[in-house]
């Protein structure tokens, strides 16, 4: 990073007003700003020097392993994250559908998509350096200055700031838009506590007390060094230790991506007079902005809109959004005929449930063809053994695996999963998304340190004997381009302190109540309880230290939800039936009810449900996938192309509808773009609508 900016904006003391969009002052929460420019040729903003050809095959090796350069981190983190949300085979539709080298209209006329142009790096934060919240906007060198605009790009899941390059960062840029990035305080931020060592704002790492780290635990010298004697080797992760629970400020967080971008354009294009620069150019009346995203991002900028009290977001455009309605009392769902029997539910409190019963759900008989090569995924050996030990402690009824296992899958469909999700069980079990993102969240919910070892987790390196060992220092070097935030993640598993015998990797562990590997199913049952606050097999609630760090989480996750009042801000949101990680009864569905209970006719909010989408385009190069589901990131750009055309041509937007999609007959098949209808104009008996208070999906 060759220029630090904090001398860059001429401050106009000479004005009383504090409207920085009037007089162009210095956000006071933007820390140092460093800028890189690229060429276009050698390195760009899009692909990071790689180009649609070099996304599509392995990462080139770090020249010295041990101590990456920042460029080669920047260039991997784009790699991993841009591959982690597309699917990047040709017979998918990447370099023919989607990709860096398909033009705005569609067209293969980009040859290998790089684009030339800069990009800025600061931290947000409240003066404390606990949040550290990592910044990032990218102007292209064809940035539209007749018509300026900016798109946000907020990571999505807990990946670091380059989370959305794919999912958002590059519609923008494509568009010659600047894009507002953000890590929203959730990104890869690894402190090694037996090292000390933690990441920077350019993924390189050092010892903590070199300064600047985007994430440390937190603890005293005192406190590490006695921590580390009890438990060895362990790692803090930033979203789930940084004991900020960062998902309350998501909206800010986006919101304060914008503002970053604004001021980087007056600072750029603001005309001169007088010998003070005046920010004229930049103002929320000149520049059109589209909150964009996927996944946690997508609810990002969802909360962005909520919050928007300076006017800056002008339409949301989001695919399978992660949003927590407040609420959906009162509030009901239909598919076809069917009322959907739980919806509106905390992430929390379905992805523990799921984390209870899926390795024993998917060992059932009607799920075999559903899982078709991922079955295995989880170990039959561990989920039947998991289901034996739910039918011991009274949580099943069944005496034979798969009367348990029926009765586990049925639950889950009870708590709101459809069956078009029923292929994806056993991948986000198997996958390790189940339980990373529960222990994840209750930590970050309940704001618990790295010391507490909620439920007798922890985190570290393993051996293939699932034994904890001494960080491996490639792994950890090169964690800012390989990690995904959300621990297992790049060599880093989760552990069961409370293993008999000692400290185990999870998978590998016997639980201590049942002396037996099931997955851990005493770890289960304790982040069921804190995430519901209730005795999972009695409903009674907690007492004693369990109600306490219980009502922490729950305080936690009501400040992590959102009130679907979008104050009749055009949004667009997206997703597939059949996700099976955020389910739609619990997020999409029951976000857009709640909207348009609340705001009525007044609401410019539009559903747009795609059969055979589900949450991990990732996946569909892989066996089993490719003729089940189909790539949302298509409908994602579609939603991005819809509010452009709405806000800069008045363009009617689509009616809430269900579009019905074509999976591939075979994996060897090229998916065309007849599989993936358009928009209807008039969708007709595919038509979404909401009467009263009920919400009617077309079957």
């Amino acid at each position: 990073m060759r220029l630090l900016l904090t001398g860059m904006v001429v401050l106009l003391s000479a004005c009383n007003s504090n409207d920085y969009f009037d007089n162009n002052i210095r956000p006071s929460w933007l820390g140092n700003v460093s800028q890189n420019s690229f060429d276009g040729v050698s390195n760009d903003l899009l692909t990071a020097g790689l180009g649609k050809s070099g996304l599509a095959l392995p990462l080139p090796a770090f020249a010295d392993p041990a101590r990456p350069s920042p460029a080669e981190l920047r260039r991997a983190a784009v790699y991993n994250n841009y591959r982690a949300l597309v699917d990047i085979s040709s017979g998918g539709g990447y370099g023919r559908l989607y990709g860096p080298n398909i033009d705005i209209s569609g067209n293969d006329t980009l040859g290998e998509g790089k684009i030339a142009g800069e990009e800025y790096l600061a931290y947000s934060d409240d003066g404390s350096g606990r949040q550290n919240v990592t910044l990032m906007v990218q102007i292209p060198a064809r940035f539209n200055q007749s018509k300026p605009c900016v798109v946000t790009a907020t990571s999505s899941g807990s990946r670091g700031v380059y989370g959305a390059v794919s999912a958002a960062g590059e519609w923008g840029l494509k568009h010659g838009c600047a894009v507002a990035y953000t890590d929203k305080g959730s990104g890869t931020g690894i402190h090694d506590l037996s090292s000390d060592t933690v990441n920077l704002i350019d993924g390189t790492r050092a010892n903590r007390s070199f300064g600047g780290g985007n994430f440390d635990a937190g603890l005293s010298g005192s406190e590490l060094a006695s921590f580390n004697t009890q438990f060895p080797y362990r790692i803090a992760s930033k979203h789930a230790h940084s004991q900020q629970n960062p998902e309350k400020d998501w909206g800010r967080d986006t919101l304060r991506a914008v503002e970053f971008a604004f001021w980087l354009l007056n600072e750029k294009y603001a005309t001169v007079q007088a010998g003070l620069r005046k920010a004229d150019y930049a103002t929320p009346s000149t520049v059109t902005v589209i909150a964009a995203s996927a996944s946690n991002g997508g609810g990002a900028a969802l909360a962005a809109a909520e919050q928007d009290t300076k006017g800056l977001i002008d339409g949301v455009a989001v695919s399978e959004p992660q949003v927590q309605p407040a609420s959906a009392a009162g509030l009901s769902i239909l598919q076809g005929s069917n009322k959907m029997p739980a919806i509106g539910l905390p992430l929390l409190d379905y992805f523990t449930l799921a984390n209870l019963y899926q390795p024993c759900a998917v060992q059932s008989a009607r799920l075999s063809g559903a899982n078709s090569a991922w079955g295995t995924a989880v170990s039959p050996q561990l989920g039947s053994a998991r289901c034996a030990s739910l039918a011991a402690k009274g949580f099943l009824n069944g005496s034979t695996l798969e009367a348990q296992a029926s009765e586990a899958y049925n639950k889950l469909i009870a708590a709101g999963w459809l069956a078009e999700a029923d292929a994806l069980h056993a991948s986000h079990y198997g996958l390790n998304a189940t339980l990373g993102v529960a222990l994840t969240y209750v930590n970050a919910y309940g704001r618990f340190s790295v010391k507490d070892n909620i439920c007798g987790y922890s985190y570290a390196f393993t051996n293939t004997t699932g034994d904890v060992i001494a960080p491996l220092a490639n792994s950890l070097a090169g964690i800012f381009g390989s990690g995904n935030g959300v621990p297992p993640t790049a060599g880093i598993s989760i552990i069961n302190n409370l293993s008999v015998g000692g400290a185990k990797a999870d998978a590998m562990s016997v639980s201590a109540s049942t002396n037996t590997a099931d997955y851990n199913l005493d770890g289960a049952i304790c982040l069921r309880k804190l995430a519901t606050g209730l005795n999972p097999l009695t409903g009674a609630a907690l007492t004693g230290n369990e109600k306490l760090l219980a009502d922490r989480v729950a305080i936690g996750i009501k400040e992590a939800q959102r009130t679907a009042k979008l104050n009749g801000k055009p949004t667009i949101i997206v997703a597939g039936r059949s996700d099976a990680l955020i389910p739609v009864n619990h997020a999409a569905r029951a976000y857009y009810a709640l909207n348009q209970a609340q705001e009525g006719s007044g609401s410019k909010l539009r559903y747009i449900e795609v059969t055979n989408g589900q949450h991990f385009d990732s996946f569909l190069a892989l066996s089993g996938f490719p003729t089940r589901f189909i790539p949302l990131h298509v409908y994602a750009g579609r939603a991005l192309d819809a509010m452009w055309a709405h806000l800069n041509s008045g363009t009617a937007l689509p009616d809430s509808q269900v579009v019905r999609t074509t999976p591939r007959a075979s994996a060897n098949d090229n998916l065309n773009a007849s599989a993936l209808p358009a928009f209807a104009a008039i969708p007709g008996n595919d038509a979404i609508r909401f009467s009263n208070t009920t919400l009617t999906i077309p079957q």
